[in-house]
C-alpha cells in the first residue's frame, strides 16, 4: 500500500450501509473520497486554486457529476462509443450539489473551485444522485479548502404511506412523493422534488425526517476528517475594502436609493435609475478627490463604488419591505402581479397558450407525436423512453440583453425540469398513445419564468386536447428576515430574488403540491416560518388557478383538426405476427394505403397496436384493417366483401382482410343462374353472409342470396336423398351371393355375344354423331376435347357431396 486508507461506515436504514473512504484514489487532488452503497461507488474530488484571478468579483464554483458507462458494464451508444457532454440527468444532479455547496464558502472567497463526482461502479437498485452531495461534502471535509460547514443530502420518498430514506429504484416505482433535501447539522439548505398532490404538512414532515438522517451522515464525515487528521483550513487573499469610501457612498446615495425603491417603476426604468445614481455618486466622489484636470478615479475605486452601491440597494430594499411592508412595485407582500392569459394563440401548433404575469411572459406550444417520437433517456444504470418532453428556452431579448445564441445551459435545463415534474403529475398514464412535447419560449422575464412555464404549459396542454386531469399553477416565493422580523413575499420580482434569504417555487393543483424547488440562505429558519411560507404560497396558487379556470375551464374533448389522430387497441399476442406480416409486408401495406403510422408493442402478454394519422378517415380504415386481421369470422355473421375473382361455378369474395371464401353460383341469387356474366364483376363490393365453414379445410362458404328477400311463390327444389352405402350392401348382399351360378352359366354366352356385335354398334353411333355435327369440320372434336381438358385443369376439385340448393340436373 502506497498510503494508508481511512474509512467510515454508517447505516441508512433497512439493513443498508454506506462506506466513505479516502487516502486510496486521486491522491493529488486537494480532497478525494469514495462513497459506496451496495455495488454503487462514487468518486468525488475537489481542487481549488490558491489565489483568485485578477479582478475576480464572484465565486467561480463548478460542480460536474458524470456517469461512466463502464460502471454498469455497458458501452455508450454514440457514434464514437465514448461519453460525451453531460446529459440532462447529469446536469440536474450537478445542480443539486452546486446549490447545496455554494452557501458553505465565505462570501469573500473568490478562488476557483472545481468539484468532480464520477460514478465508477453502478448498482441497478441504488440511485446515485442521492449520494453525490455526500461524496462532494466529504471530499471538501478531508481537504483544506475553506468551507464553513459540512453538509449532506438524502432522498425521502413515501411508499404505501411509509417514509423511506434513500429508497431503491424498485421502491421508487410505487412512490407518491420524491424529494431530495440538503442540510447542515443545524439548517436546511435546499429542497427539490415532486409529489402527487401532497399537503404542505406532508412536505414539512419530509424535511424534518430528512434532517435527522442527514445529521448521521454529517457525523460520519466529521469522524472521517478526524481520522485523517486534516489541518486548519487554508488562508486566502481577501478583497480590498475602503470603509471611508463606503461611508461616503452611503451618505451620497442613501436618499436616492430610498426614492427609487418607493417609485414603483418598471424594471427597465428602475435599472436606469440605479445607473444614474452610480454616475452621480461617482461624479461627486471624483469632485471631492481633487483629481488633476482630465484625471480619472482608480479602477479599484470605481469597482468599490459599484460594490458599495449594490450593498446599499440590498439593505435599503430589505429594510423597506421589513419595516413598511411595501415592495418595489408597490404591491402588498401577498399580492400577485396582474395576470393575462390566452389559449389557441397560434394556428399551426397542436396547442398553444400565452401567459403573462406582470413583466414575465411565456409563449408555450404543444406538439402531439407518435411513439416513434419518444425521447431516449440513457444513463449508466438503464435506458428508458419518455413520452412527455418539456423544453424551456430563455432567449437574451427576454431581459433586453445581447448574447450569443447557444445550446440550453444548466439554468434552462433546471427550470424546464421543474416544470416537467410538476405537469407530469396530471398527465394521462401509459394508455395515452401520443408522445407530447411542450416548448416554453420566455418572451419577457422579471421573476419566476419557470412558474410561468408551468401555467402556460397547463393551458397549452388543455388547448391541445390532452386529457389533463386538473389545472396546475405555480408561484415563486421569497423570504426576508432580520432578527425576529420576517416578511414572506408572493410572486417575487427579479430584483427581489437575490435580496431574500430564501426563494422557493411551489406548484400544484387545488388538492395539493406537485413540485417544489427551495433554496435557503439563512441560518436558523424555524419550521413555523416554513409552514407560514407554504400556506401563503398555497393562497397565491389558488389565486392563479382561478384565473386559469376562467380562461379554459377544462381540457378540450378532442384534438385540433390538423393534429394527428390516434386510436389504440389490444390484440392477442399470437396475432402480432399476422398484423406485421412476413418481413413487415402487411403492416407496411396498411401504412402505405391508409397514410398512417402504426406502432406495435407487446405488453403484459398482449399486443398493443397504436395507429396514428393526420386524417381521421385513414385512421379508421387502418383500424378496420387491423381488426379484420385479428377478428375470427363467426358463422352467421354478415360482412361486406370485395369480389376478387369469378369462376364458372361461383365467385371468390374477400370479406375480411386476408380472408376469402367461395360464393357458389347458386348462392348469388334466388334465380337460377347459368353464368355470372353481367351479375358480378371483379372489384364489386357485395354484402354477404357466412353460411358455413368446412371443418376439415377451414374454407368459408358465403351467400349473397341469404341476405336478399325471398321472391313470392318461389319453390325451392327438394334435395334428393341418396341411400347410405351400408344399407345398399345390406339389402343387396344376400341376393348377389345367390347369383353366383347365374354368372357362371352366362359368362361364356355373354362373352361370345359381345365380341363383335357391340363393337360394330358403337362404331356406327360414332359415325352418326360425326355426321350430325356441322360448322367446325373435322377439327371440332379435337378442339372441344382440348377445351374440356383445359377447363378441368382450371377448376378446383369439388367435393362429391351435393349442394343443398342444387337439383339433380345441376349435378350432371
Amino acid at each position: 500500500m502506497l498510503t494508508q486508507k481511512f474509512s467510515r461506515t454508517f447505516d441508512i436504514g433497512g439493513g443498508r450501509e454506506v462506506t466513505i473512504e479516502t487516502g486510496r484514489l486521486a491522491r493529488q487532488a486537494d480532497g478525494s473520497v469514495t462513497v459506496r452503497c451496495g455495488n454503487s461507488v462514487l468518486l468525488a474530488t475537489v481542487v481549488a486554486t490558491e489565489e483568485p484571478k485578477p479582478g475576480q468579483s464572484f465565486f467561480p464554483l463548478s460542480v460536474d457529476y458524470m456517469e461512466k458507462f463502464a460502471s454498469a458494464g455497458r458501452i455508450p451508444g454514440s457514434f464514437f462509443k465514448r461519453e460525451g457532454r453531460l446529459n440532462d440527468y447529469e446536469v440536474l444532479t450537478s445542480r443539486l450539489v452546486d446549490r447545496a455547496l455554494r452557501p458553505l464558502f465565505p462570501e469573500d472567497y473568490f478562488c476557483e473551485v472545481q468539484v468532480i463526482i464520477t460514478l465508477v461502479s453502478s448498482d441497478p437498485e441504488v440511485m446515485p444522485d442521492a449520494m453525490a452531495c455526500l461524496a462532494a461534502s466529504a471530499a471538501l471535509a478531508v481537504s483544506t479548502v475553506p468551507i464553513q460547514e459540512i453538509i449532506s443530502e438524502v432522498r425521502v420518498s413515501r411508499i404505501n404511506g411509509e417514509y423511506i430514506i434513500n429508497p431503491t429504484r424498485s421502491q421508487m416505482e410505487q412512490s407518491d412523493m420524491d424529494f431530495i433535501i440538503a442540510a447542515t447539522e443545524k439548517n436546511i439548505m435546499m429542497v427539490e422534488g415532486e409529489a402527487k398532490e401532497c399537503s404542505e404538512e406532508d412536505l414539512v414532515k419530509v424535511i424534518e425526517l430528512a434532517h435527522e438522517a442527514i445529521k448521521v451522515q454529517i457525523k460520519a464525515q466529521e469522524e472521517l476528517r478526524d481520522m485523517v487528521g486534516v489541518g486548519p483550513k487554508r488562508d486566502y487573499p481577501k478583497p480590498q475594502h475602503d470603509e471611508e469610501l463606503r461611508a461616503r457612498v452611503n451618505a451620497l446615495g442613501e436618499k436616492r436609493m430610498a426614492e427609487i425603491a418607493r417609485a414603483n417603476e418598471p424594471k427597465a426604468q428602475r435599472k436606469e435609475s440605479y445607473k444614474k445614481v452610480k454616475e452621480e455618486v461617482t461624479a461627486a466622489i471624483k469632485a471631492e478627490t481633487l483629481l488633476p484636470e482630465g484625471g480619472e478615479l482608480p479602477e479599484l475605486t470605481k469597482k468599490l463604488i459599484g460594490d458599495y452601491l449594490s450593498d446599499l440597494q440590498y439593505h435599503t430594499v430589505r429594510d423597506m419591505i421589513l419595516n413598511d411592508r411595501v415592495r418595489l412595485d408597490g404591491r402588498s407582500l401577498d399580492q400577485v402581479r396582474p395576470l393575462d392569459m390566452e389559449v389557441d394563440v397560434l394556428p399551426g401548433p397542436h396547442g398553444s397558450a400565452l401567459f403573462t404575469r406582470g413583466e414575465t411572459q411565456s409563449l408555450t406550444t404543444v406538439t402531439l407525436g407518435t411513439p416513434l417520437d419518444e425521447l431516449l433517456i440513457e444513463s449508466a444504470a438503464k435506458s428508458d423512453y419518455s413520452k412527455f418532453i418539456l423544453h424551456y428556452n430563455f432567449p437574451p431579448f427576454s431581459t433586453g440583453e445581447v448574447k450569443f445564441l447557444r445550446g440550453p445551459g444548466r439554468r434552462e435545463v433546471g427550470h424546464g425540469n421543474l416544470a416537467l415534474r410538476s405537469l407530469k403529475q396530471m398527465m394521462p398514464g401509459g394508455e395515452y398513445s401520443y408522445t407530447v412535447r411542450v416548448v416554453s419560449d420566455i418572451l419577457e422575464s422579471n421573476g419566476s419564468s419557470s412558474m410561468a412555464t408551468v401555467c402556460a404549459g397547463c393551458l397549452a396542454l388543455m388547448d391541445a386536447g390532452v386529457p389533463f386531469r386538473k389545472h396546475v399553477s405555480g408561484v415563486a416565493m421569497g423570504l426576508i428576515t432580520k432578527g425576529d422580523k420576517y416578511a414572506i413575499l408572493t410572486d417575487i420580482l427579479g430584483d427581489e430574488d437575490h435580496l431574500g434569504d430564501m426563494d422557493f417555487k411551489v406548484t400544484g393543483t387545488r388538492d395539493g403540491i406537485c413540485g417544489v424547488q427551495m433554496d435557503i440562505k439563512v441560518d436558523g429558519l424555524s419550521m413555523d416560518v416554513m409552514r407560514a411560507a407554504l400556506e401563503q404560497a398555497r393562497q397565491g396558487r389558488m389565486h392563479i388557478l382561478e384565473a386559469m379556470e376562467r380562461c379554459l375551464p377544462a381540457a378540450r374533448e378532442d384534438v385540433k383538426p390538423h393534429a394527428p389522430r390516434t386510436v389504440k387497441i389490444f390484440i392477442d399476442r399470437e396475432f402480432i405476427g399476422a398484423v406485421i406480416g412476413p418481413g413487415g409486408k402487411i403492416i407496411q401495406q396498411i401504412q402505405r394505403e391508409t397514410g398512417t403510422t402504426i406502432n406495435i408493442e407487446e405488453k403484459n402478454d398482449q399486443g398493443e397496436v397504436a395507429i396514428f394519422g393526420a386524417v381521421k378517415e385513414g385512421v379508421d380504415k387502418a383500424l378496420a384493417w387491423v381488426k379484420g386481421i385479428v377478428e375470427v369470422p363467426e358463422e352467421g355473421g354478415e360482412y361486406e366483401g370485395k369480389v376478387m375473382s369469378i369462376m364458372p361455378y361461383g365467385a371468390f369474395v374477400e370479406f375480411m382482410p386476408g380472408k376469402q371464401g367461395l360464393m357458389h353460383i347458386s348462392e348469388v341469387s334466388w334465380k337460377r343462374l347459368e353464368t355470372l356474366d353481367g351479375v358480378l364483376n371483379e372489384g364489386d363490393m357485395v354484402k354477404i353472409k357466412l353460411i358455413g365453414v368446412d371443418q376439415k379445410t377451414g374454407k368459408f362458404k358465403l351467400s349473397r342470396k341469404a341476405l336478399l328477400p325471398k321472391p313470392e311463390g318461389h319453390v325451392e327444389q327438394e334435395r334428393r336423398e341418396r341411400p347410405e352405402r351400408g344399407d345398399r350392401r345390406d339389402d343387396r348382399g344376400g341376393d348377389r351371393r345367390d347369383r353366383g351360378d347365374r354368372r357362371d352359366d352366362r359368362r361364356g354366352d355373354r362373352r361370345d355375344d359381345r365380341g363383335g356385335d357391340r363393337r360394330s354398334e358403337r362404331n356406327d353411333r360414332r359415325e352418326e354423331r360425326r355426321e350430325a355435327r356441322s360448322g367446325d369440320g373435322d377439327n371440332q372434336p379435337q378442339r372441344e376435347s382440348e377445351g374440356n381438358a383445359s377447363q378441368q385443369q382450371q377448376q378446383p376439385e369439388q367435393p362429391q357431396q351435393s349442394h343443398p340448393e342444387l337439383g339433380p340436373d345441376d349435378l350432371l
